[in-house]
């Protein structure tokens, strides 16, 4: 048997661990002597110079997570949420400066629940190239940014999604005056593209599938990608169909163009956290829990305090009235109650940045409850 062969469990054993394993692991192969067997030797020094380049990196990585996200951002005083540089309905400045949209009040709600104060939260814009680099390096506690959730990032890159926030799904924007029906007759067009996302593999996979031809045009922000179609530079223009609805009023003139019908691929969209930290990633993925149950509940941002007298015993755990629920994720009892008061339920989100009380009034659809035909549905609070 060859070295490479002999070598090749070790290297599949190491793949298989955890990230504090992973980094232990490396360290310590790096550390072994080279008094071995000949055959073998080549080999494992291969294996050592790889490892002390990623153990260095991998214990950072372990360090911020041992370290505890919780007790980090309480000690810094405010949360710092990685968001879209740019997309209405998920996080864009208004026309004051204030970042606004449903990815942007998850992060309010985050810091509610921690702070009691919605606006302890400092929002870095992140290119979709640049995103999950500022999460694993621990610039970025925890990244709300329109993400698709796939098995690929949370398995290779080590992230964990804490939940469904938007349920997307990929289209096409063209010309009106191009008088196309459907994505089935795209063969052949140019397409603009945002690079380093989910888009560009689902836009392959489309063409490839329905044997078309096409000509993808890659650029690095959706902005850019917007603009050159708005330019005449590209046939079609495609991102997440919420994307095109946030997209379109931008161009020139909107009425130009149309959004086919076709819906290529899913995009969970949700929050994101490193791996590492189960106190961190139950702690985010219950605010969105809490949100969604809190809309099924009726509990809003206007009649909270009301509710706080209810006897229904669901609204009590909710809010803090009856369980140590928010003790046992590291906050205060009153946890669901703040998010509520301070930044509001789901659905008022929802119809505030995305839906009739913002300029895309984009139907809730599958993002509507369970209980009104839609996919949301959160565990209960017990």
């Amino acid at each position: 048997m060859s070295a490479a062969a002999k070598a090749r469990p070790l290297t599949g054993w190491i793949k298989g661990l955890n990230l504090r394993r992973r980094a232990a692991a490396l360290q310590a192969i790096a550390a072994l002597p080279t008094r071995v067997g000949a055959s073998f030797r080549n080999r494992l020094n291969m294996l050592k110079r790889n490892a002390l380049a990623l153990a260095a990196g991998l214990v950072l990585i372990a360090a911020v997570a041992q370290a505890g996200t919780l007790d980090q951002v309480k000690k810094r005083g405010y949360l710092v949420c990685g968001s879209n540089p740019g997309l209405a309905g998920f996080g864009l400045p208004d026309d004051k400066g204030n970042w606004i949209g449903l990815d942007v009040d998850f992060c309010r709600a985050v810091a509610a629940a921690i702070f009691n104060d919605a606006g302890k939260v400092k929002l870095l814009p992140l290119s979709a190239k640049d995103r999950f680099t500022a999460l694993q390096s621990g610039e970025v506690d925890v990244l709300a940014h329109n993400t698709t959730w796939t098995l690929s990032r949370e398995v290779g890159q080590g992230f964990l999604f804490t939940g469904i926030n938007y349920y997307d799904g990929q289209g096409f924007m063209v010309r009106r005056k191009l008088n196309l029906t459907s994505a089935l007759e795209l063969s052949g067009a140019s397409v603009c593209v945002q690079q380093g996302t989910t888009t560009e593999l689902n836009l392959a996979d489309f063409f490839r599938g329905n044997n078309m031809t096409y000509e993808p045009v890659n650029f690095a922000t959706a902005d850019e990608a917007r603009k050159a179609y708005d330019s005449g530079r590209c046939d079609a223009y495609t991102t997440d169909s919420s994307g095109l609805y946030a997209e379109r009023p931008k161009l020139a003139n909107p009425d130009d163009s149309i959004i086919l019908p076709e819906i290529i691929s899913k995009e969970p969209l949700g929050p994101v956290v490193r791996q590492g930290d189960d106190q961190w990633f139950n702690l985010v993925k219950w605010v969105n829990f809490a949100m969604i149950d809190a809309e099924e509940l009726g509990v809003t941002s206007k009649n909270v305090d009301e509710k706080t007298k209810s006897e229904h015993p669901e609204i009590k755990r909710l809010l803090g009235l009856e369980g140590n629920f928010g003790e046992a994720l590291g906050l205060t009892g009153d946890w669901a109650y703040r998010i509520v008061k301070l930044v509001g339920n789901y659905g008022e989100t929802f119809d505030r940045d995305l839906g009739e009380g913002s300029s895309l009034k984009i139907k809730r659809g599958v993002n509507a409850l369970w209980t009104k035909g839609g996919l949301h549905y959160a565990p209960p609070i017990r």
